[in-house]
């Protein structure tokens, strides 16, 4: 790919979307004056319409006859006005006056047995059965008659009169802020009266005041004011700039493609000396620029609202505001490669709305729950696509984003990203499909069965993502079970039986894809002296400069020994499983896809992805570095074997020292740093080792790219010969 020519493409397209002034008003216009124009509105008509409910005296029904006094108190609270008998239907007034109507049994009193209820056993909200009574309240409420009605019921006033607990009962509507407001008033002037009853009582039977009520209950919220405005804000904020950068990319991708080609200049840009790489290249960047400025501005703008309309007591600091930012480029990026790859199926703009309709709706619903307050980040939500980073904006508004968890959040968000890029990449090679033609999905994905040879590495990469989602919801569903059964089924099950499921599948050569062919003698040799050496190269210098917390390290610790198992079980769970698992996805599936784009980057990002499957920020390092060893392995040995011995080692030497605790090794199994003299004599012998590999040779040379891949790369290489012909012939 020649950077010059994307560089090329990126810039017309840049000029050219930027020309379109309904492109600089969604960048410029409409960010700086929404949200200033939208809070100035909705701040004076809450304002006001507050100011107004609260000046205004709310009306009470009184269906029945007060106590002596109690009505001179609920006047004398202000802002209540009693209407006796208003809206009462004259049935229910009769049934009332006489006692025919009784209140309605209330619920069961919980047994006091001195013992606290568990959390999860909170009682059933109690909901009043149907009952004329209920039925006259709730019409009178909805007809606007009053707004609220007060049921003294009759034996009211004789309990009150022998120092006994009358009944009262509250009729408002909820959803009614006037009704509400009212129960409001209503409440605090019985709960004044009842005060003074009570005082009352106990003063005529010579009781120190407060016998009655024993202790008071002062609640007092420690939240910031800072946390308050960050709950309102991370409640909205996340899908409005999500919606907003799906706006960003929405247009643009399908100018850029279905725009084109109704303009005619697709078909003439294809027929220039570049390569469909370096066109999905521009245009997607073109694309993303955009969609970003877009993020950018609105993040801008929603800021500086904010920062005017509150405080400086309740202001969130502009901090917050950049990492949220930060948060929107993945999504910014899925958004522009999705909707790139979609819209070039469209012939022209209109059908480019209608293909990228039902990608979009789907994305907003996504964003759209965020605003539910029981949608929080946690492990579920931290794997869900375009809602792992609506939820991690709300929790870092909040000021609740844990490491672990915004660190999963982040993987798999730059993984979609990558996913997306790859599938417009795919769709950008079908010359037919970028002239307006129709192609099987399974053609344009590439899904189809093949005889032999070893998948791509979009395949490979796409393999990799569908393997941890499994990974990670099957995890939570076995999350009951004991330690080694989830270890077992996890690596069983979500990895070693999809990844031979993929490659027997789609009819890739188990030979080829997954390294299955014997080592030469010098390179397991090589491969034993890094399992058993490795750990002590590793341990001594990346935890040394890089140490996980000790917390983190004493549960890991933990959770190897899997809560006591015999050392067999361990050993079988902990070494050989991974062994055999692990490698067959990742130096097998994975490896053999990248070793397309060259062994480098074969090595470098399936030990990236091995770190990142481990799931954990304090493990990334140290298993990145095991990752690139056992990559190197594969490399010059051709198999996967070495790998899975130079694995198995490493990890069963870790599990015998947590499980036999040799008395040399207490110090470091306390937390203590590996000595240096180990740590170099780990390096010398893990240095051997290495040497050891790269003088080996593989057994048999892996296989050359199948046919049609082939061909597809000596085209790309006829384009660029006749581009730099062209562009010599210029010169």
């Amino acid at each position: 790919m020649r950077l010059a020519i994307v560089w090329t493409i990126l810039r017309k397209e840049l000029v050219e979307s930027l020309r379109d002034r309904r492109t600089l008003v969604r960048l410029v216009v409409v960010p700086l004056l929404l949200y200033p124009l939208f809070a100035l509105a909705m701040s004076k008509l809450v304002g006001v319409e507050a100011a107004a409910r609260e000046a205004r005296p709310s009306r009470i029904a009184v269906w029945g006859e007060l106590a002596e006094g109690l009505q001179a108190r609920l006047s004398a609270a202000g802002k209540i006005e009693l209407a006796p008998w208003a809206g009462a239907p004259p049935d229910v007034r009769e049934g009332l006056l006489s006692g025919a109507l009784a209140p309605p049994a209330g619920p069961a009193p919980a047994p006091d047995d001195g013992e606290a209820a568990p959390p999860e056993a909170e009682p059933a909200r109690w909901i009043e059965p149907e009952n004329p009574v209920l039925a006259a309240a709730r019409a009178a409420v909805s007809e606007r008659k009053v707004d609220a009605v007060l049921v003294p019921w009759p034996s009211m006033g004789a309990e009150l009169g022998r120092g006994g607990k009358g009944a009262v009962a509250i009729y408002f509507d909820s959803v009614r802020a006037d009704s509400a407001t009212a129960e409001a008033r209503l409440e605090g002037a019985l709960q004044r009266a009842r005060r003074a009853i009570v005082a009352d009582r106990e003063a005529e039977r010579g009781l120190p005041e407060g016998f009655s009520r024993a202790f008071d209950v002062v609640p007092r919220d420690v939240a910031a004011d800072s946390r308050k405005v960050g709950q309102i804000l991370g409640a909205m904020m996340p899908m409005l700039l999500i919606l907003m950068s799906l706006l960003g990319s929405f247009l643009p991708a399908i100018d850029l493609t279905a725009g084109e080609k109704e303009r005619g200049t697709m078909q003439t840009l294809l027929c220039a000396p570049v390569r469909p790489i370096e066109i999905i290249s521009g245009k997607f960047l073109a694309v993303w620029v955009i969609s970003l400025l877009t993020a950018l501005g609105n993040v801008v703008s929603m800021s500086l609202t904010v920062s005017r309309l509150l405080p400086d007591a309740m202001v969130v600091g502009p901090g917050t505001f950049a990492l949220t930012f930060v948060l929107l480029v993945p999504v910014t990026l899925l958004f522009s490669a999705l909707f790139l790859a979609l819209a070039v199926f469209a012939k022209d703009f209109k059908d480019g709305q209608n293909a990228l309709m039902p990608a979009y709706l789907p994305l907003s619903l996504l964003a759209g729950i965020t605003a539910l307050p029981v949608v929080e980040l946690n492990p579920w939500t931290a794997y869900a696509p375009v809602l792992n980073i609506a939820v991690l904006i709300k929790a870092l508004f909040v000021g609740e984003a844990p490491a672990d968890l915004l660190f999963t959040a982040l993987v798999s968000s730059a993984l979609y990203a990558c996913l997306a890029l790859l599938f417009a990449a795919r769709v950008f090679e079908r010359e037919s499909v970028l002239l307006g033609g129709h192609e099987p999905a399974r053609a344009v994905l590439g899904l189809g069965r093949r005889a032999g040879g070893a998948p791509s590495a979009g395949f490979s990469l796409a393999a990799f993502a569908g393997v941890q989602v499994l990974f990670f919801y099957g995890s939570l569903l076995i999350a009951r079970t004991s330690v080694a059964v989830q270890l077992a089924v996890s690596q069983v099950g979500f990895f070693l039986v999809p990844t031979l499921a993929l490659v027997a599948g789609f009819g890739y050569s188990p030979r080829a894809t997954l390294g299955l062919r014997p080592a030469s003698v010098r390179g397991l040799a090589g491969a034993l002296l890094l399992g058993v050496a490795a750990w002590a190269a590793i341990g001594g210098t990346v935890l040394r400069w890089f140490p996980a917390p000790e917390p983190f390290a004493r549960e890991l610790g933990e959770l190897v020994l899997l809560g006591g198992q015999p050392y067999p079980v361990v050993l079988l769970l902990v070494a050989v499983t991974p062994a055999v698992c692990e490698e067959l996805l990742f130096r097998g599936l994975v490896y053999a896809g990248l070793r397309r784009a060259g062994p480098a980057v074969a090595i470098g990002v399936s030990a990236l992805l091995f770190g990142l499957a481990h799931g954990s920020v304090y493990r990334l390092l140290p298993t990145f570095s095991l990752g690139l060893a056992l990559g190197y392995a594969r490399h010059r040995t051709g198999s996967v074997l070495p790998g899975a011995l130079l694995h198995a080692l490493n990890n069963g030497l870790a599990v015998s020292l947590l499980y036999f605790k040799p008395s040399w090794a207490q110090g470091l199994l306390e937390g203590e740093l590996l000595p240096w003299s180990v740590t170099f004599a780990g390096m010398v012998v893990s240095l051997a080792g290495l040497l050891l590999l790269r003088f080996s040779a593989p057994s048999a040379p892996e296989p050359e790219p199948e046919p049609e891949a082939k061909a597809k790369m000596d085209e790309r290489e006829r384009r660029g010969g006749a581009a730099g012909g062209s562009s010599a012939a210029q010169g």
